[in-house]
């Protein structure tokens, strides 16, 4: 299960990754329920874009270093986006390569944060509800 949490963790990070072949790798293995799966994924998974909005909310002090994943084009785009679309662009997080990203700029937008852990939990455990339920349809 550490696995598991760490593995959804890194993957909601701007560190490349996916979490569903672990999930499903785990329902497949071992003798856990849906249920404990989809709250450790969940969970894991929420936390790592807890960090993303963190490093959003410093982004004005790391801004232009050459480590930093995000560029100021980027940047830029993904806030003129959020601006766009509101906040409720955050139930994106769960979108391959522009989720993360995504909760970087509600960060940077200073999005509140109670409304951000609300919107990006509901995706994250939504998604992975999706998924579970497609693999036991399946299998």
């Amino acid at each position: 299960m550490t696995g598991l949490f760490l593995l959804a963790f890194s993957a909601a990070t701007l560190l490349p990754g996916g979490s569903e072949a672990g999930l499903l790798a785990m329902r497949a293995l071992s003798q856990h329920s849906d249920l404990t799966l989809l709250a450790v994924a969940s969970v894991g998974n929420t936390l790592g874009s807890v960090v993303n909005y963190a490093m959003g909310r410093g982004v004005a002090r790391f801004q232009g270093r050459r480590w930093f994943p995000v560029s100021d084009t980027a940047l830029a785009r993904g806030q003129d986006w959020f601006s766009r679309w509101g906040q409720g662009v955050v139930l994106l997080a769960w979108v391959p390569i522009i989720g993360d990203p995504i909760t970087v700029v509600a960060g940077v937008m200073r999005m509140r944060f109670l409304p951000f852990l609300i919107l990006v939990g509901l995706s994250k455990t939504l998604r992975y509800m999706v998924v579970l339920g497609l693999f036991n349809l399946l299998t």
